[in-house]
């Protein structure tokens, strides 16, 4: 059994999205010479994380509403990594999606380190798409799952659909193929999403 940890290292100075200073993590570190005490501040969509309805539906549901059943368990990865833009309906089409499947996307994005504002990401008619075949989950190797989509349209599909929403994977040494899940966030309550650690087992059923 092999394991990948798909999680991105949260340190000053890291990837954000569109480079916003306002959304880099600080640590204030203390020491008296016998104890050491670290203080974070993060913002919840900062890496790896997982957005909650609240995030772009106005009064959605918060964080503890999403089930972490719905978190572990068998995922499949897809290789887009030829798409050049948002990936659309016809470029899932291609593979064998079902229904409860957890989706995850890999692009061209888990290659590159800095942030590109073209990034590749899911177009609103591949949303619709994967919400028709009912699946439970969307994950992607970029701290957006859309660009700049007037409405939002992409979050508001899968939200509507209640499908789960990873962002920040980082999937350059994993293939495509099926993988057991393990995504486990910080347990918050009230917030629009929360950072996660993400982990994909090969060989665990």
């Amino acid at each position: 059994m092999k394991m990948y940890d798909v999680t991105g290292t949260v340190y000053e100075g890291m990837t954000v999205y569109k480079d916003k200073p306002e959304k880099q993590p600080t640590f204030n570190t203390v020491t008296n010479g016998y104890v050491t005490e670290t203080r974070v501040e993060l913002d919840v969509h900062t890496g790896t994380h997982i957005d909650a309805p609240r995030h772009m539906v106005v009064d959605g549901d918060t964080f503890e509403s999403v089930p972490m059943e719905d978190l572990v368990g068998q995922s499949k990865v897809f290789d887009l990594t030829d798409v050049e833009d948002g990936i659309s309906k016809e470029d899932l089409a291609q593979f064998d999606i079902q229904k409860g499947d957890f989706v995850i996307l890999k692009t061209k994005n888990s290659y590159e380190d800095a942030f590109n504002f073209e990034f590749i990401y899911l177009a609103q008619d591949g949303a619709e798409y994967l919400s028709e075949l009912g699946v439970r989950g969307v994950g992607i190797d970029t701290l957006g799952i859309e660009r700049d989509q007037e409405g939002h349209p992409t979050h508001k599909t899968l939200f509507g659909n209640k499908i789960i929403i990873i962002e920040g994977l980082r999937l350059k040494e994993v293939e495509q193929g099926e993988y057991f899940m393990v995504a486990a966030p910080l347990k918050l309550t009230g917030t629009d999403g929360s950072p996660a650690r993400v982990l994909l087992f090969e060989g665990l059923k």
